[in-house]
């Protein structure tokens, strides 16, 4: 691996690079007809509480940045401080902690009365306004000259647990996705706790809600996802603060991502014997309870349409979602490739490179 360090506006930006003697694998294929037409590589670790790895596939040694993918990491702040207790946090609203919502009216209309009882409102959240990826709940705005809020944003539902926490903490609630906020440093606590790492002088950048980002390896995201599954050994709180978690996102696995959408339909598929969860730039992490075990994925060129193929492809291969499920998700699982007249002209597939 190359690494070439450079520095623009001032400030140091690390750029990590695969060689042609250690290429990553390739996980997706994209077929047109009789020949593979593109193909995208990545990175796969499965590992278990202790650290150990059961399968891996490129260097997962490799740091990446956890994006989304690590929400449920990070909701254990909000029901370990006691904030979840002290309002009244539903499953639902646990869920939406964890979730990268499609901005529908079941994410909004549970985001806005959740912050009224903070004494808040969306206006106090620090991720911007952002159009609902939801397309009926977008054109619905529109055709009403109604502008989308920071509720809107698919990250509202991380960003009112973070309130909560610094409300119940009686911290301050502006400024909270400031890395020296109490809101950030406990976050990046908990993950070195559950990760086994020290973040303290790894790379570093904002997300695209606004708060900070940390790189990790990719084994050590994964194991930080195992212990969520296999919480024995940490402690009372936390292992039941692990098992809401769960339990919560598997109750309402609408809230997690949108209607039909592939990390909701899979959750629906598994209910508590996974944990699934995407993130930005190609990027899944999935607990996995029923074996003990943590995933981590990343997909070099950050796609999504290959990240959802290549978690599904390892939930299949760990007998998570055995043949009937998988004919059931056959859309997510294996998409179609269609033109625009509906002919269909290919599939999106898992590659060699994740073969066990």
């Amino acid at each position: 691996m190359n690494i070439e360090r450079t520095s623009k506006d001032s400030q140091a930006v690390e750029r990590v690079y695969l060689s042609d003697k250690e290429p990553s694998e390739v996980v997706v294929e994209v077929t047109r007809g009789s020949m593979v037409e593109s193909i995208h590589r990545g990175v796969v670790a499965v590992v278990d509480a202790a650290g150990k790895t059961v399968h891996a596939w490129g260097d997962i040694d490799r740091s990446i940045y956890g994006r989304s993918a690590i929400k449920p990491i990070q909701t254990l702040a909000v029901i370990e401080s006691g904030a979840a207790d002290a309002y009244a946090l539903g499953e639902d609203e646990i869920t939406l902690c964890c979730a990268s919502h499609k901005g529908e009216p079941i994410h909004t209309d549970r985001v806005v009365p959740w912050l009224e009882r903070l004494g808040l409102s969306a206006d106090d959240l620090e991720c911007g306004p952002q159009m609902p990826y939801h397309e009926a709940t977008a054109e619905a705005l529109i055709k009403a000259g109604v502008h989308p809020t920071r509720a809107h944003n698919n990250c509202s539902g991380k960003h009112s647990g973070m309130l909560t926490t610094a409300s119940h903490l009686g911290e301050p609630t502006k400024d909270y996705s400031d890395p020296e906020h109490p809101v950030q440093t406990r976050l990046v606590q908990i993950m070195e706790e559950m990760a086994g790492i020290d973040l303290s002088r790894t790379a570093r950048g904002v997300d695209g809600c606004g708060i900070p980002v940390y790189g990790a390896p990719v084994k050590a995201l994964a194991r930080a996802m195992a212990r969520l599954a296999d919480p024995s050994g940490l402690s009372d709180d936390r292992v039941a603060a692990c098992r809401r978690i769960v339990k919560s996102c598997a109750a309402w696995p609408d809230l997690i991502s949108g209607t039909g959408a592939f990390n909701s339909v899979v959750l629906a598929e598994t209910g508590e014997r996974t944990l699934l969860k995407g993130g930005a730039e190609g990027v899944y992490a999935a607990a996995v309870p029923e074996l003990g075990l943590g995933i981590c994925l990343k997909i070099d060129d950050g796609a999504g349409r290959a990240s959802q193929v290549a978690v599904a492809a390892v939930l299949r291969r760990l007998g998570i979602l055995d043949e009937a499920a998988t004919k059931r998700l056959s859309d997510h699982v294996e998409p179609e490739v269609r033109n625009w007249a509906g002919t269909l002209v290919g599939a999106i597939r898992p590659g060699p490179g994740i073969a066990f």
